[in-house]
Protein backbone atom coordinates (compact mmCIF):
# COMPACT_ATOMS: atom_id res chain seq x y z
CA UNK A 1 0.00 0.00 0.00
CA UNK A 2 1.08 3.45 -0.30
CA UNK A 3 -0.47 6.62 0.99
CA UNK A 4 -0.29 9.69 -1.01
CA UNK A 5 1.76 12.52 0.45
CA UNK A 6 0.45 14.56 3.04
CA UNK A 7 2.04 17.78 3.80
CA UNK A 8 1.17 20.42 2.61
CA UNK A 9 3.12 23.50 1.96
CA UNK A 10 0.68 26.04 -0.01
CA UNK A 11 -1.18 29.29 0.57
CA UNK A 12 -4.54 27.31 -0.90
CA UNK A 13 -5.11 24.79 1.69
CA UNK A 14 -6.47 22.46 -0.51
CA UNK A 15 -7.98 19.15 0.57
CA UNK A 16 -5.04 18.05 2.97
CA UNK A 17 -4.38 14.95 3.64
CA UNK A 18 -2.13 14.16 6.95
CA UNK A 19 1.14 12.10 7.52
CA UNK A 20 0.63 8.18 8.24
CA UNK A 21 1.80 6.70 11.35
CA UNK A 22 2.25 3.60 8.79
CA UNK A 23 4.79 5.18 6.34
CA UNK A 24 5.05 2.11 3.91
CA UNK A 25 1.03 2.98 2.93
CA UNK A 26 0.95 5.43 0.02
CA UNK A 27 -0.17 8.05 -0.59
CA UNK A 28 -0.99 20.51 -1.52
CA UNK A 29 -16.32 45.77 3.46
CA UNK A 30 -14.89 43.04 1.07
CA UNK A 31 -15.73 42.52 -2.48
CA UNK A 32 -19.12 40.18 -3.13
CA UNK A 33 -20.25 38.40 -6.12
CA UNK A 34 -23.66 38.55 -5.80
CA UNK A 35 -25.42 34.75 -4.77
CA UNK A 36 -27.15 34.81 -7.76
CA UNK A 37 -24.42 35.20 -10.31
CA UNK A 38 -23.81 32.66 -12.27
CA UNK A 39 -19.51 31.82 -12.69
CA UNK A 40 -17.91 31.19 -15.94
CA UNK A 41 -17.61 27.83 -16.99
CA UNK A 42 -14.67 25.82 -15.63
CA UNK A 43 -11.01 26.15 -17.34
CA UNK A 44 -8.84 23.09 -17.59
CA UNK A 45 -5.16 23.11 -19.07
CA UNK A 46 -4.59 22.16 -22.97
CA UNK A 47 -0.94 21.19 -23.62
CA UNK A 48 1.93 20.38 -20.98
CA UNK A 49 4.79 22.36 -20.96
CA UNK A 50 7.40 20.35 -18.74
CA UNK A 51 10.59 21.48 -18.07
CA UNK A 52 13.69 19.33 -18.87
CA UNK A 53 15.71 18.18 -15.81
CA UNK A 54 18.70 20.04 -14.82
CA UNK A 55 20.40 17.76 -12.72
CA UNK A 56 23.51 16.00 -13.63
CA UNK A 57 23.05 12.18 -14.53
CA UNK A 58 25.44 11.05 -11.65
CA UNK A 59 22.97 12.89 -9.04
CA UNK A 60 19.96 11.56 -10.85
CA UNK A 61 21.65 8.03 -10.72
CA UNK A 62 21.67 8.20 -7.35
CA UNK A 63 18.32 9.85 -6.56
CA UNK A 64 16.75 6.68 -9.16
CA UNK A 65 18.47 4.14 -6.44
CA UNK A 66 16.88 5.52 -3.56
CA UNK A 67 13.60 6.11 -5.07
CA UNK A 68 13.52 2.58 -6.67
CA UNK A 69 14.91 0.29 -3.89
CA UNK A 70 13.41 2.24 -0.71
CA UNK A 71 9.92 3.06 0.67
CA UNK A 72 9.19 5.95 2.93
CA UNK A 73 9.43 4.01 6.29
CA UNK A 74 13.16 3.56 5.41
CA UNK A 75 12.41 -0.27 4.42
CA UNK A 76 14.49 -1.08 1.51
CA UNK A 77 13.42 -3.04 -1.12
CA UNK A 78 15.40 -5.99 -2.57
CA UNK A 79 14.56 -5.95 -6.47
CA UNK A 80 13.04 -3.92 -8.87
CA UNK A 81 9.67 -4.29 -9.96
CA UNK A 82 7.72 -2.57 -12.99
CA UNK A 83 5.12 -3.88 -15.15
CA UNK A 84 6.32 -6.02 -17.99
CA UNK A 85 4.42 -5.89 -21.41
CA UNK A 86 1.82 -3.21 -22.32
CA UNK A 87 -0.57 -1.54 -19.21
CA UNK A 88 -3.79 -0.97 -19.59
CA UNK A 89 -5.61 1.09 -17.69
CA UNK A 90 -9.38 0.77 -16.64
CA UNK A 91 -11.67 3.16 -14.72
CA UNK A 92 -14.20 2.20 -12.03
CA UNK A 93 -16.82 3.65 -9.39
CA UNK A 94 -18.42 7.31 -10.00
CA UNK A 95 -15.71 8.80 -11.72
CA UNK A 96 -16.33 12.66 -12.57
CA UNK A 97 -16.83 14.14 -15.82
CA UNK A 98 -13.24 15.75 -16.35
CA UNK A 99 -11.45 12.69 -14.73
CA UNK A 100 -11.31 11.21 -18.60
CA UNK A 101 -9.86 14.74 -19.75
CA UNK A 102 -7.29 14.73 -16.98
CA UNK A 103 -6.43 11.06 -17.47
CA UNK A 104 -6.08 10.85 -21.55
CA UNK A 105 -4.05 13.71 -20.98
CA UNK A 106 -1.87 11.74 -18.70
CA UNK A 107 -1.43 8.70 -20.17
CA UNK A 108 -0.59 10.71 -23.67
CA UNK A 109 2.26 12.15 -21.65
CA UNK A 110 3.36 8.50 -20.36
CA UNK A 111 3.21 7.18 -24.01
CA UNK A 112 5.33 10.20 -24.98
CA UNK A 113 7.27 11.55 -22.91
CA UNK A 114 8.21 8.24 -20.49
CA UNK A 115 8.11 5.94 -23.42
CA UNK A 116 5.71 3.43 -21.51
CA UNK A 117 3.16 1.14 -23.19
CA UNK A 118 0.02 2.70 -21.43
CA UNK A 119 -3.80 3.19 -23.04
CA UNK A 120 -7.02 2.97 -22.11
CA UNK A 121 -8.50 -0.63 -21.83
CA UNK A 122 -10.78 -1.61 -24.22
CA UNK A 123 -14.79 -1.74 -23.44
CA UNK A 124 -13.99 -0.59 -20.05
CA UNK A 125 -11.79 -3.49 -19.30
CA UNK A 126 -14.33 -6.19 -18.17
CA UNK A 127 -13.45 -8.43 -16.17
CA UNK A 128 -11.01 -6.74 -14.15
CA UNK A 129 -8.18 -9.56 -15.80
CA UNK A 130 -8.07 -7.32 -18.72
CA UNK A 131 -6.21 -4.38 -17.45
CA UNK A 132 -3.12 -3.93 -14.87
CA UNK A 133 -4.29 -0.61 -12.94
CA UNK A 134 -7.80 -0.05 -11.97
CA UNK A 135 -8.65 3.85 -10.72
CA UNK A 136 -11.70 3.36 -8.79
CA UNK A 137 -13.56 6.74 -7.90
CA UNK A 138 -15.08 6.56 -4.50
CA UNK A 139 -16.52 8.86 -1.91
CA UNK A 140 -14.06 10.97 0.32
CA UNK A 141 -15.47 9.04 2.62
CA UNK A 142 -15.53 5.45 1.78
CA UNK A 143 -11.44 6.62 1.38
CA UNK A 144 -11.77 7.53 4.90
CA UNK A 145 -13.03 4.38 6.11
CA UNK A 146 -10.66 2.30 4.57
CA UNK A 147 -7.69 4.78 5.48
CA UNK A 148 -8.68 7.92 8.07
CA UNK A 149 -5.93 9.93 6.67
CA UNK A 150 -5.94 9.63 3.58
CA UNK A 151 -7.01 11.87 0.62
CA UNK A 152 -6.52 8.87 -2.12
CA UNK A 153 -3.99 5.80 -2.27
CA UNK A 154 -2.82 2.67 -3.90
CA UNK A 155 -2.46 -1.02 -3.53
CA UNK A 156 -1.28 -3.85 -5.36
CA UNK A 157 -3.04 -7.04 -6.35
CA UNK A 158 -6.60 -6.04 -5.34
CA UNK A 159 -8.84 -4.26 -7.88
CA UNK A 160 -11.71 -2.73 -5.64
CA UNK A 161 -11.67 -1.05 -2.41
CA UNK A 162 -14.26 -4.04 -0.67
CA UNK A 163 -11.44 -6.25 -1.21
CA UNK A 164 -8.83 -3.73 0.70
CA UNK A 165 -10.32 -4.84 4.19
CA UNK A 166 -8.92 -8.00 4.13
CA UNK A 167 -6.20 -8.05 1.91
CA UNK A 168 -4.45 -4.79 3.90
CA UNK A 169 -1.75 -6.70 6.06
CA UNK A 170 -1.48 -9.44 3.99
CA UNK A 171 1.55 -10.88 1.82
CA UNK A 172 -0.72 -10.57 -1.03
CA UNK A 173 -0.78 -5.94 -0.68
CA UNK A 174 3.31 -6.22 0.67
CA UNK A 175 5.48 -4.27 -2.12
CA UNK A 176 8.51 -5.73 -0.24
CA UNK A 177 7.44 -9.28 -1.59
CA UNK A 178 6.56 -8.76 -5.43
CA UNK A 179 8.92 -9.56 -7.97
CA UNK A 180 7.20 -7.98 -10.66
CA UNK A 181 3.71 -5.52 -11.03
CA UNK A 182 0.66 -7.33 -12.47
CA UNK A 183 -2.27 -5.24 -10.51
CA UNK A 184 -2.85 -2.44 -9.06
CA UNK A 185 -5.70 -0.39 -7.54
CA UNK A 186 -5.83 3.37 -7.45
CA UNK A 187 -8.39 5.03 -5.21
CA UNK A 188 -9.23 8.42 -5.83
CA UNK A 189 -11.81 10.96 -4.43
CA UNK A 190 -14.90 11.25 -6.62
CA UNK A 191 -16.07 14.23 -4.84
CA UNK A 192 -12.91 16.28 -4.15
CA UNK A 193 -12.23 19.11 -6.72
CA UNK A 194 -11.41 18.75 -9.96
CA UNK A 195 -7.39 19.91 -9.16
CA UNK A 196 -7.32 17.64 -6.19
CA UNK A 197 -8.85 14.74 -8.02
CA UNK A 198 -6.23 15.59 -10.59
CA UNK A 199 -3.17 15.54 -8.33
CA UNK A 200 -4.20 12.19 -6.83
CA UNK A 201 -4.15 10.98 -10.45
CA UNK A 202 -0.72 11.91 -11.27
CA UNK A 203 0.88 10.82 -8.21
CA UNK A 204 -0.90 7.70 -7.27
CA UNK A 205 -0.84 6.57 -11.13
CA UNK A 206 3.31 7.72 -10.83
CA UNK A 207 3.49 5.12 -7.55
CA UNK A 208 2.17 2.11 -9.05
CA UNK A 209 4.11 2.51 -12.11
CA UNK A 210 7.42 3.54 -10.77
CA UNK A 211 8.97 4.73 -7.23
CA UNK A 212 7.36 3.73 -4.16
CA UNK A 213 9.68 6.70 -2.07
CA UNK A 214 9.50 10.46 -1.03
CA UNK A 215 12.88 12.19 -1.15
CA UNK A 216 12.82 15.69 -0.01
CA UNK A 217 16.11 16.79 -1.11
CA UNK A 218 14.53 16.37 -4.83
CA UNK A 219 13.77 20.02 -5.93
CA UNK A 220 11.16 19.32 -9.23
CA UNK A 221 9.23 16.28 -8.33
CA UNK A 222 6.10 14.87 -7.25
CA UNK A 223 7.81 12.16 -5.36
CA UNK A 224 8.18 14.65 -2.65
CA UNK A 225 6.63 14.99 0.66
CA UNK A 226 6.41 18.90 0.33
CA UNK A 227 3.67 18.70 -2.27
CA UNK A 228 5.32 22.01 -3.90
CA UNK A 229 4.56 19.83 -7.12
CA UNK A 230 1.85 18.13 -7.94
CA UNK A 231 2.03 17.05 -11.98
CA UNK A 232 4.51 15.07 -12.78
CA UNK A 233 7.52 16.87 -13.66
CA UNK A 234 10.22 16.53 -17.05
CA UNK A 235 12.08 15.15 -13.80
CA UNK A 236 9.99 12.26 -12.98
CA UNK A 237 8.98 11.51 -16.63
CA UNK A 238 13.06 10.87 -16.84
CA UNK A 239 12.70 8.41 -13.60
CA UNK A 240 9.92 6.65 -15.04
CA UNK A 241 11.71 5.84 -18.80
CA UNK A 242 14.66 5.07 -17.03
CA UNK A 243 12.23 2.22 -14.82
CA UNK A 244 11.21 0.70 -18.19
CA UNK A 245 14.07 0.94 -20.04
CA UNK A 246 15.00 -2.01 -22.22
CA UNK A 247 18.12 -2.29 -20.30
CA UNK A 248 16.05 -3.20 -16.73
CA UNK A 249 13.88 -5.72 -16.01
CA UNK A 250 11.84 -6.69 -13.08
CA UNK A 251 14.05 -8.88 -10.21
CA UNK A 252 17.15 -6.87 -10.57
CA UNK A 253 18.79 -5.98 -7.14
CA UNK A 254 20.29 -2.60 -6.49
CA UNK A 255 23.92 -3.70 -7.81
CA UNK A 256 22.05 -4.87 -10.84
CA UNK A 257 20.69 -1.96 -11.74
CA UNK A 258 23.46 0.27 -10.70
CA UNK A 259 25.42 -0.99 -12.99
CA UNK A 260 23.52 -0.36 -16.02
CA UNK A 261 22.42 2.43 -15.30
CA UNK A 262 24.90 5.45 -15.95
CA UNK A 263 24.62 4.31 -19.50
CA UNK A 264 21.11 4.52 -19.31
CA UNK A 265 20.94 7.93 -18.05
CA UNK A 266 23.28 8.50 -20.79
CA UNK A 267 21.44 7.62 -23.92
CA UNK A 268 18.10 8.94 -22.33
CA UNK A 269 19.38 12.80 -21.10
CA UNK A 270 23.16 13.40 -22.61
CA UNK A 271 22.70 17.03 -21.23
CA UNK A 272 23.08 15.23 -18.03
CA UNK A 273 26.80 14.26 -18.81
CA UNK A 274 28.23 17.30 -18.64
CA UNK A 275 26.92 18.92 -15.88
CA UNK A 276 28.76 18.73 -12.27
CA UNK A 277 26.89 17.04 -9.92
CA UNK A 278 25.43 18.63 -6.48
CA UNK A 279 25.24 16.13 -4.28
CA UNK A 280 22.95 17.49 -1.81
CA UNK A 281 23.10 16.19 1.64
CA UNK A 282 20.29 13.26 2.41
CA UNK A 283 17.22 14.43 4.58
CA UNK A 284 17.63 13.64 8.71
CA UNK A 285 14.50 12.44 10.14
CA UNK A 286 15.01 14.99 12.69
CA UNK A 287 14.13 17.28 10.14
CA UNK A 288 10.85 15.40 8.73
CA UNK A 289 9.40 14.98 11.75
CA UNK A 290 9.84 18.69 12.71
CA UNK A 291 8.31 19.85 9.33
CA UNK A 292 5.74 17.04 9.48
CA UNK A 293 4.94 17.90 13.40
CA UNK A 294 4.66 21.69 12.11
CA UNK A 295 2.23 21.54 8.95
CA UNK A 296 0.46 18.23 9.83
CA UNK A 297 -2.63 17.89 12.31
CA UNK A 298 -3.37 17.31 15.90
CA UNK A 299 -1.39 19.64 16.95
CA UNK A 300 -1.16 22.60 18.88
CA UNK A 301 0.10 26.34 17.83
CA UNK A 302 2.82 26.27 20.02
CA UNK A 303 4.45 22.73 19.19
CA UNK A 304 3.73 23.76 15.91
CA UNK A 305 6.11 27.14 15.69
CA UNK A 306 8.53 25.45 18.11
CA UNK A 307 8.77 22.42 14.97
CA UNK A 308 9.16 24.72 12.39
CA UNK A 309 11.76 26.59 14.30
CA UNK A 310 13.55 23.02 14.85
CA UNK A 311 13.59 22.34 11.27
CA UNK A 312 15.16 26.16 10.74
CA UNK A 313 17.67 25.11 13.37
CA UNK A 314 18.49 21.87 11.68
CA UNK A 315 18.83 23.41 8.28
CA UNK A 316 20.88 25.90 9.35
CA UNK A 317 23.18 23.11 11.14
CA UNK A 318 23.60 21.26 8.06
CA UNK A 319 24.61 24.19 5.91
CA UNK A 320 21.65 23.40 3.29
CA UNK A 321 21.60 26.46 0.66
CA UNK A 322 19.00 24.48 -1.28
CA UNK A 323 15.20 24.34 -1.18
CA UNK A 324 15.16 22.48 1.94
CA UNK A 325 16.12 25.90 3.92
CA UNK A 326 14.01 27.46 2.22
CA UNK A 327 10.97 25.03 3.31
CA UNK A 328 12.25 25.94 7.14
CA UNK A 329 11.41 29.37 6.67
CA UNK A 330 8.32 29.11 4.87
CA UNK A 331 6.45 26.76 7.41
CA UNK A 332 7.69 29.32 9.91
CA UNK A 333 6.37 31.99 8.02
CA UNK A 334 2.95 30.08 7.48
CA UNK A 335 2.32 29.32 10.93
CA UNK A 336 2.90 33.27 11.76
CA UNK A 337 0.45 34.96 9.99
CA UNK A 338 -2.03 35.38 12.19
CA UNK A 339 -0.18 36.18 15.52
CA UNK A 340 2.72 38.11 14.00
CA UNK A 341 2.45 39.50 10.22
CA UNK A 342 5.50 41.15 10.77
CA UNK A 343 8.05 38.48 11.39
CA UNK A 344 5.62 36.16 8.95
CA UNK A 345 6.57 38.30 6.55
CA UNK A 346 10.47 38.60 7.48
CA UNK A 347 10.07 35.20 7.05
CA UNK A 348 8.96 34.61 3.87
CA UNK A 349 11.56 37.13 2.58
CA UNK A 350 13.89 34.43 4.24
CA UNK A 351 12.39 31.50 2.26
CA UNK A 352 12.83 33.60 -1.18
CA UNK A 353 15.96 34.19 -1.08
CA UNK A 354 16.74 30.73 -0.71
CA UNK A 355 14.04 29.93 -3.57
CA UNK A 356 15.55 32.27 -6.14
CA UNK A 357 18.82 30.17 -5.66
CA UNK A 358 17.78 27.97 -8.66
CA UNK A 359 15.34 28.10 -11.91
CA UNK A 360 14.42 24.90 -10.41
CA UNK A 361 12.93 26.51 -7.35
CA UNK A 362 10.33 28.10 -9.55
CA UNK A 363 6.87 27.44 -8.07
CA UNK A 364 8.15 27.32 -4.59
CA UNK A 365 9.34 30.79 -5.54
CA UNK A 366 5.30 31.20 -6.95
CA UNK A 367 3.85 29.69 -3.93
CA UNK A 368 5.96 32.70 -1.49
CA UNK A 369 5.24 35.17 -4.44
CA UNK A 370 2.04 34.86 -3.22
CA UNK A 371 2.21 35.45 0.26
CA UNK A 372 3.66 38.51 -0.15
CA UNK A 373 2.07 40.09 -2.67
CA UNK A 374 -1.09 39.62 0.01
CA UNK A 375 0.87 41.41 2.53
CA UNK A 376 1.64 44.24 -0.05
CA UNK A 377 -2.13 44.50 -0.86
CA UNK A 378 -3.24 44.68 2.41
CA UNK A 379 -0.40 47.77 2.88
CA UNK A 380 -2.60 49.63 0.05
CA UNK A 381 0.54 49.38 -2.33
CA UNK A 382 -0.49 48.24 -5.57
CA UNK A 383 2.13 49.13 -7.42
CA UNK A 384 4.68 46.57 -5.59
CA UNK A 385 2.19 44.18 -5.25
CA UNK A 386 1.53 44.03 -8.93
CA UNK A 387 5.76 43.98 -9.24
CA UNK A 388 5.58 40.84 -6.80
CA UNK A 389 3.09 39.04 -8.76
CA UNK A 390 4.63 39.45 -12.47
CA UNK A 391 7.34 37.14 -12.62
CA UNK A 392 4.62 34.26 -11.14
CA UNK A 393 1.42 33.39 -13.26
CA UNK A 394 3.39 31.84 -16.50
CA UNK A 395 5.11 29.21 -13.71
CA UNK A 396 1.67 28.61 -12.19
CA UNK A 397 0.28 27.98 -15.38
CA UNK A 398 3.45 26.10 -16.24
CA UNK A 399 3.01 23.59 -13.56
CA UNK A 400 -1.05 23.64 -14.35
CA UNK A 401 -1.81 24.72 -10.73
CA UNK A 402 -4.89 26.38 -11.67
CA UNK A 403 -5.62 27.20 -7.18
CA UNK A 404 -2.45 28.88 -7.44
CA UNK A 405 -3.27 30.59 -10.96
CA UNK A 406 -6.39 32.14 -9.38
CA UNK A 407 -4.92 33.04 -6.17
CA UNK A 408 -2.47 35.13 -8.17
CA UNK A 409 -4.87 36.60 -10.18
CA UNK A 410 -7.44 37.48 -7.63
CA UNK A 411 -4.31 39.28 -6.17
CA UNK A 412 -3.25 40.85 -9.07
CA UNK A 413 -7.03 42.01 -9.31
CA UNK A 414 -6.98 43.74 -6.12
CA UNK A 415 -3.80 45.25 -6.82
CA UNK A 416 -5.09 47.14 -9.69
CA UNK A 417 -7.80 48.28 -8.45
CA UNK A 418 -5.26 50.30 -5.75
CA UNK A 419 -3.67 51.48 -8.72
CA UNK A 420 -7.20 53.00 -9.84
CA UNK A 421 -7.07 50.51 -12.82
CA UNK A 422 -10.31 48.93 -12.14
CA UNK A 423 -12.01 48.27 -15.59
CA UNK A 424 -8.53 45.78 -15.62
CA UNK A 425 -9.05 44.27 -12.30
CA UNK A 426 -12.47 43.83 -12.86
CA UNK A 427 -11.14 41.62 -16.13
CA UNK A 428 -9.00 39.98 -14.23
CA UNK A 429 -11.24 38.91 -11.61
CA UNK A 430 -13.84 37.50 -13.83
CA UNK A 431 -11.24 35.31 -15.83
CA UNK A 432 -9.59 34.36 -12.54
CA UNK A 433 -12.59 32.97 -11.60
CA UNK A 434 -12.62 30.12 -14.06
CA UNK A 435 -9.78 28.82 -13.25
CA UNK A 436 -10.49 28.67 -9.34
CA UNK A 437 -13.59 26.46 -10.51
CA UNK A 438 -10.62 23.88 -11.40
CA UNK A 439 -8.93 24.28 -8.74
CA UNK A 440 -11.02 25.02 -5.31
CA UNK A 441 -14.17 23.19 -7.27
CA UNK A 442 -17.72 24.27 -5.55
CA UNK A 443 -19.06 27.68 -6.12
CA UNK A 444 -19.15 28.49 -2.26
CA UNK A 445 -15.22 27.40 -2.30
CA UNK A 446 -14.87 29.67 -5.36
CA UNK A 447 -16.41 32.51 -3.62
CA UNK A 448 -15.00 32.19 -0.51
CA UNK A 449 -11.57 32.21 -1.70
CA UNK A 450 -12.38 35.06 -3.74
CA UNK A 451 -13.76 37.11 -0.32
CA UNK A 452 -10.49 36.31 1.62
CA UNK A 453 -8.41 38.01 -0.93
CA UNK A 454 -10.85 40.82 -1.40
CA UNK A 455 -10.95 41.70 2.54
CA UNK A 456 -6.76 42.31 2.35
CA UNK A 457 -7.10 44.86 0.45
CA UNK A 458 -7.79 48.74 2.51
CA UNK A 459 -10.31 49.64 -0.35
CA UNK A 460 -12.67 46.79 1.16
CA UNK A 461 -12.64 48.06 4.76
CA UNK A 462 -10.64 46.91 7.77
CA UNK A 463 -8.29 44.15 6.41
Amino acid sequence: MMLRRTILPICLLLGACVPSLNRETATRAAFQVDATDTLPPMKTFSAPRPSRPVQSNADIARDFLDLVFRMESGRDLPVLTRFEGPIRVRVTGQPPAHLGLDLGRLLHRLRTEAGIDIAMAPNGAFPAGASQITIQAIPRAEIRRALPQAACFVVPNITDISQYARARRSARTDWGRLDRRTQIAVFLPSDAAPQEVRDCLHEELAQALGPLNDLYRLPDSVYNDDNVHTVLTGYDMLILRAIYAPELRSGMTRAQVAERLPAVLARLNPAGQAMAPRRLADTPRSWIDAIQTALGPGVDPMNRRAAAAEAIRIARTMGWQDHRRGFSYYAMGRLLQATDPALSEAQFLEANRFFAASPDMALHRAYVGSQLAGFAVARGQGEAALALLAPHLDIAAQHENAALLATLMLLRAEALDLTGRSAEAQTVRLDSLGWARYGFGTDWAVRAKQREIAQLSPLRGRN
